[in-house]
């Protein structure tokens, strides 16, 4: 019977070291990384020095840190040894949900989810072709879970906070569950502060530009011919939010992603195209609206209007929710610490 990470010996010596213990080499090279990257990352992270010796890790620091690395480095062995991959990704979920966000095996009385096989299972995931998606923060967690759950779905936060990546990952998920029968997604096509002027080609060569980060979130999920022939059955339809006027969306998972761009009187039209058996997910930014001065944005209103419509979920995410380089989250904090100064200059009382 193969020892687990969390059977794995600990020691705390009176000179501040813990010392783990891992049976299996392989997999203890795996969990350091190329070059221990993945333990320089650790190191910075949580504020320890992690050595290697032999099959053991010695861990240094103060007592909380030393801890902490120790649970993280057993969750991410024992990841290991369940046979997933891991990636930097993972150790960043890791570091953010601990405990509470880690996998574990069944259990009875479980009540996590495991979405993509039609019913709830041990954990928190999403399948799809290509990869497992798995929520690596709270907010994340609960916005999935929401997908799942209504048919109607707003994600609103900053840039980088997995708001399109994951609904596009439930929309691909549900699609191969057979619970939708096609995948609808649409952006408001408004040039982000810049006058690019005409573009050359037909419509479809026009608009791709600003469709390309879906067509990048479908390549991760499904392969790249399977996507190609879908576009072409019209099984999946990427189109900007002017193609859906006097369309009912019916049995489709539909995402309508940089919302914050769509005027009033379009998210009225978007939101009344859902069908029967469909589901419908708006996400946008309220910091990065790009619509001319003075046209107020239709998913501000939208929130405003429906926040306390039954049925209708909305998950709100800030800069902690933020997945990509962890500059981008000190630049959102550093914008909104600006905005919030300002809006105390302008109204003191």
């Amino acid at each position: 019977m193969p020892v687990t990470a969390l059977n794995a010996s600990a020691a705390a010596p009176a000179n501040g070291e813990t010392l783990l213990e891992f049976p299996d080499n392989y997999l203890l090279i795996d969990l350091c990384g190329e070059h221990d990257r993945n333990l320089a990352v650790l190191e910075d992270r949580i504020g320890v020095q992690i050595l290697r010796r032999g099959n053991r890790l010695a861990v240094m620091g103060d007592a909380e840190a030393r801890a902490r690395a120790a649970e993280v480095l057993r969750a991410l062995y024992q990841r290991l040894e369940s046979g997933k991959g891991l990636d930097l990704g993972d150790i960043d979920r890791e570091l953010r949900m601990g405990p509470a966000g880690r996998e574990a095996g069944p259990q009875e009385g479980d009540q996590t989810e495991m979405f993509g096989k039609g019913g709830p299972a041990d954990r928190v995931e999403i399948r799809t072709r290509r990869k497992v998606v798995e929520p690596r923060t709270e907010a994340q967690k609960a916005y999935v879970r929401a997908l799942f759950d209504h048919e109607l779905a707003f994600g609103i936060g900053p840039a980088g906070t997995g708001k399109t990546y994951l609904a596009v990952a439930v929309g691909v998920s549900m699609f191969l569950g057979g619970h939708v029968d096609k995948i609808i997604l649409s952006r408001p096509a408004v040039e982000a502060g810049e006058r690019l002027g005409f573009l050359p080609g037909d419509a479809k060569e026009k608009v791709d530009p600003y469709m390309q980060p879906l067509y990048d979130a479908l390549n991760d999920f499904l392969p790249q011919k399977q996507v190609q022939k879908m576009i072409e059955e019209k099984i999946i339809e990427i189109a900007p939010l002017a193609f859906m006027r006097g369309r009912t969306l019916s049995n489709a998972f539909i995402v309508l992603d940089e919302a914050q761009n769509a005027t009033s009187m379009q998210m009225k039209m978007f939101l009344t195209r859902l069908g029967e058996g469909s589901r419908m997910v708006i996400t946008g930014d309220r910091t990065q609206i790009d619509l001319p001065r003075g046209v107020p944005s239709g998913l501000i209103e939208a929130e405003r209007l429906l926040h306390n419509v039954p049925k209708i979920s909305f998950t709100r995410f800030t800069a902690r929710d933020v997945v990509r380089h962890p500059l981008v989250a000190a630049i959102i904090e550093a914008y909104d610490a600006d905005a919030r100064a300002r809006e105390r200059l302008e109204d003191p009382g």
